[in-house]
């Protein structure tokens, strides 16, 4: 008892989970392709994010956009062995169905534990009596790991966690039963840690109702660069410049954009060993830090540029395999483009001349606002008889939605008198709706 109280006052180390992971960690054959010792320099991309998960680092929420084949979820499974074995807390795990928590603890979280000697000293076997080793929940000294879905609302309010590890996001359902946004919820469970730390990683899907893309570009929006084996300029790897015939693939091969000369697969460990994060909106949020690796990064061994083009030329005339490739393999959000397209010739036909007067048959302003990590947009919006409506009005205010500063902008905007005809008393805006299922609920609710 008395040791268990000291390590209470115990500094955080300054070891990073990186040469934790490369001194203890041992993949197995259940969940890798390439079992037996971890090793970072096998994916070097990982480092820095991994790094950022330590607890000397002073970001709060890591995000990794990704492709398929690049490490993502070993990121983070290397980072709850380091926090079990260095800086034990309670730490929840979200996967997007309770059935793949549980396919994730048998899979991946029991074999990290079993073939990893420091983890299995803190984790007692499932066979042992009263172990407090479960499919969803491991018991260990200074801390405790619990796993669960998002579709469960009480998983997700069930404890306060120093550590949360959501992983695959854009999978979660929209609503934790009628409880709201599953990511919230969880990050509600660190409110009450200063030293909390948030992992979110995610291959993207839908654009614009994307959960990762969204907390992507709300932090610092990091690419990895790579430098050309020939002339040395850095580049991010981008599917434009991958180049094959495609009727007759036997290779493809990467162009460089700076010299035009063609690199190989197999030249990938020189590249990505030499290759370097760079921040891309280094203004964003406070404490966010987010990065987006395309599987154009793949370890040469694991998925290949060849493979990568075989499967876009397998897929690219059926528009839902095209999206999952576009999602697994470029890490991009899909956009549908084949939809009806309006013809602007009749559109205009149909435009009507009014103003600076409300149009007469208005009798009521509503207003929408949209809130974007940088702004909010708004309409007013003019209504009559029959629920005939008029667009009156559409501004963009720029700023953060967590200051106050923005909001006083909507007040102005929200008490603003418009104009009506002589008979007709000037109106102002009736009702407003504010968008709040985004990652500023709490401001929102707030105003």
């Amino acid at each position: 008892m008395v040791w268990q109280f000291t390590e209470g006052f115990r500094r955080d180390p300054e070891l990073t989970v990186s040469e934790w992971a490369d001194e203890n960690r041992y993949l197995s054959s259940i969940a890798s392709s390439e079992p037996g010792r971890w090793n970072t320099a096998r994916t070097p991309y990982l480092k820095e994010i991994m790094d950022c998960l330590s607890p000397h680092d002073p970001c709060e929420k890591v995000v990794f956009m990704k492709g398929a084949q690049v490490g993502g979820t070993e990121c983070g499974n290397n980072w709850m062995g380091f926090c079990i074995c260095n800086a034990p807390g309670s730490m929840l795990i979200v996967n997007p169905t309770t059935e793949t928590a549980k396919r994730t603890s048998r899979m991946r979280i029991d074999p990290a534990i079993e073939h990893c000697p420091a983890l299995r000293e803190k984790i007692k076997s499932p066979r042992s009596r009263d172990s407090g080793n479960t499919t969803l929940m491991k018991e260990f000294p200074g801390g405790i790991l619990i796993l669960t879905g998002a579709n469960s609302a009480v998983g997700l309010r069930s404890m306060p966690v120093r550590y949360l590890f959501l992983d695959e996001v854009d999978g979660y359902p929209d609503e934790a039963s009628t409880e709201g946004d599953p990511v919230d919820l969880a990050i509600q469970r660190t409110a009450t840690f200063n030293n909390k730390k948030i992992f979110v990683v995610s291959t993207p899907t839908i654009k614009d109702a994307s959960r990762i893309e969204q907390a992507f570009l709300e932090g610092d929006q990091r690419y990895y660069y790579v430098p050309c084996p020939h002339c040395g300029h850095y580049q991010v790897l981008r599917w434009r410049n991958v180049v094959f015939d495609p009727k007759n693939l036997t290779e493809a091969t990467y162009r460089c954009e700076e010299c035009n000369i063609l690199w190989h697969d197999w030249q990938k460990d020189e590249i990505l060993r030499k290759g370097k994060w760079i921040a891309t909106n280094p203004n964003g949020n406070k404490g966010v830090v987010s990065f987006r690796l395309s599987s154009l990064y793949s370890p040469h061994g694991w998925t290949s540029w060849t493979a990568i083009a075989r499967e876009f030329l397998d897929s690219k005339d059926d528009p839902s395999r095209l999206q999952v490739w576009t999602n697994t393999k470029l890490a991009e959000t899909w956009e549908d483009m084949a939809g009806t397209q309006i013809d602007p010739t009749s559109l205009m036909v149909r435009k009507e001349k009014w103003g600076p007067e409300l149009p007469p048959q208005v009798v009521i302003l509503t207003c929408g606002v949209d809130v974007q990590d940088n702004r909010l947009e708004v309409e007013i919006v003019g209504w009559g008889r029959g629920e005939e409506s008029w667009s009156i009005d559409y501004q963009i205010l720029y700023g953060d939605p967590s200051t106050p500063e923005l909001w006083a902008q909507l007040d102005e905007v929200l008490s603003r008198k418009y104009i009506h005809s002589k008979e007709v008393p000037d109106l102002t805006v009736a009702a407003t709706c504010v968008d709040s299922g985004g990652h500023y609920t709490d401001y929102v609710i707030n105003y």
